[in-house]
């Protein structure tokens, strides 16, 4: 099987000015493509090749890992955000949110703290388990929520590649301004 990458459903600058079109070129258009890339030449003649994606992230190790999350991962970042969204989640989704953790707001800033304190590179999940309970993990280099049988939700890259151009240092303030993009609609279907 050959992985490919999905085009975005939105134009490189729709994002603006929470992600730049310039992050956007650089982050999936070339970062991306080259786990995509990565990906197909390391699943080539394996025992993984035609498997799912998740199952390769279920069951791969190493580099084969590293690639086959980091493809999954950033596809799933990206298809995340819309132009002209943000606000907050309605339905199954907020009754959960408001049970796990309190209120909406408690949930970001638990979200925004668990982002910021990753030290190095990672990824700030909210996932569900079976029964329907969120959790927020955190996940170092290309983890994924999928290893520990857990369904993600939602995710805030925190390498310095998905914010650097457009906030240098300040990661706190790249994964604030996050929220005004997200596709609650997105997220709920993944519920």
């Amino acid at each position: 099987m050959t992985y490919t990458q999905p085009d975005l459903p939105y134009a490189t600058d729709a994002l603006a000015p929470v992600i730049s079109k310039e992050t956007v070129e650089y982050h999936y258009g070339k970062h991306e493509k080259a786990y995509i890339d990565n990906l197909n030449r390391l699943i080539k003649g394996s025992q993984y090749e035609d498997m799912d994606l998740e199952d390769v992230i279920r069951n791969a190790k190493g580099p084969l890992f590293n690639n086959a999350s980091q493809a999954w991962n950033h596809i799933f970042y990206f298809f995340t955000f819309a132009p002209n969204t943000g606000g907050e989640p309605g339905g199954e989704l907020r009754k959960a949110i408001d049970r796990d953790f309190g209120s909406f707001e408690e949930f970001k800033k638990a979200f925004e703290d668990a982002g910021v304190g990753i030290f190095g590179s990672g990824w700030v999940w909210l996932s569900r388990d079976e029964d329907g309970k969120l959790f927020i993990t955190q996940e170092s280099n290309a983890g994924n929520p999928l290893t520990s049988g857990l369904t993600p939700l939602l995710v805030f890259d925190v390498w310095e590649h998905a914010y650097y151009l457009d906030y240098q240092n300040r990661r706190a303030e790249a994964l604030h301004r996050l929220w005004e993009i997200v596709d609650w609609d997105v997220v709920e279907s993944r519920y």
